[in-house]
């Protein structure tokens, strides 16, 4: 089992906790109340900095919840945060849009995360055919 190290900015937020067999993301919380109208931007602090392992990076999304709960959107759809960013001062935050008047606070659950390896290396070849059955649309559905 891999060991992360975690500093905590505050006392005020539920230390993170990973629910084996529940789900393989981790809640992040408010570290601070946060008040936003309708149309405002904000960077909600987190409360944690960690250092990832060399070789991964952490993907953080909005809760399924978020939207319904508190009527914000993560600007950026999805946060990545690779393996540099582990100094004492680096924070994690959420860059949060509101679209109606909110209040956010102090530990309520916002976001989450889970940790990747990075990519491998990959070269890209130029053809002029795939050579595969053409799926005939758009996404799964198949229609334009």
């Amino acid at each position: 089992m891999e060991k992360i190290r975690i500093k905590y900015f505050t006392d005020k937020i539920d230390r993170l906790a990973y629910i084996a067999g529940k789900s393989d993301w981790v809640d992040l919380r408010a570290a601070e109340e946060v008040s936003l109208k309708a149309g405002e931007f904000r960077l909600i602090p987190l409360g944690v900095a960690l250092e990832l392992p060399k070789g991964y990076e952490a993907l953080v999304v909005p809760r399924s919840s978020t939207f319904k709960n508190f009527g914000i959107l993560q600007v950026n759809s999805m946060g990545i945060i690779d393996e540099c960013y582990c100094g004492d001062n680096d924070q994690w935050r959420m860059p949060a849009l509101a679209v109606r008047d909110t209040v956010i606070h102090v530990n309520d659950r916002i976001c989450q995360f889970r940790i990747v390896e990075h990519q491998p290396e990959l070269a890209f070849q130029e053809v002029e055919e795939l050579g595969n059955a053409d799926r005939g649309g758009f996404g799964s559905t198949g229609k334009a």
